[in-house]
């Protein structure tokens, strides 16, 4: 499915994430701080393609250029409601200010409503004040602040 629309600045086209776009989208985990191979990324668009149900990832190009990427997925836990997850969602730097991350953020909310979700949730570092800022324009509520806990494969005890 693609989805068009124009921004004050550009012709804004949205789709699914396809295997073309694996090398733009790991250049774009670097603007979030993350570092992953097209290799990784490649193979992480084919691992959702079969889990079509439970997670989606859309991308928005002009020009056939990348310009952002959303990952949005469905969570169910016995202590709440399904509610859809924005895990991730990075719009090129050169690109903000032009309407891309809130139809990117959009079509995230609307899947998320598609597959049952009560809620959308998004969650962002603390040091993204300017993504906070974002989330917050485009009508998310603050609701609670966490720690993030993990442990690696090769540390454990």
């Amino acid at each position: 499915m693609h989805i068009t629309e124009s921004s004050s600045k550009a012709l804004i086209t949205l789709r699914s994430m396809e295997e073309r776009d694996a090398e733009a989208t790991a250049q774009l985990c670097a603007e979030l701080g993350y570092q992953r191979s097209t290799e990784d990324v490649l193979n992480w668009i084919e691992t959702i393609s079969l889990n079509k149900e439970g997670q989606a990832a859309f991308v928005a190009y002009k020009d056939e250029v990348i310009l952002g990427w959303v990952e949005v997925s469905m969570e169910r836990r016995l202590q709440s409601p399904p509610f859809a997850l924005i895990g991730g969602l990075v719009v090129k730097a050169e690109a903000r200010g032009m309407g891309v991350g809130r139809l990117l953020c959009g079509r995230a909310e609307q899947w998320g409503w598609q597959h049952g979700a009560e809620k959308i949730r998004v969650t962002s570092r603390s040091t993204r004040t300017d993504a906070h800022r974002f989330y917050l324009q485009s009508g998310f509520e603050e609701t609670k602040l966490s720690h993030v806990f993990e442990k690696c494969k090769s540390k454990r005890a």
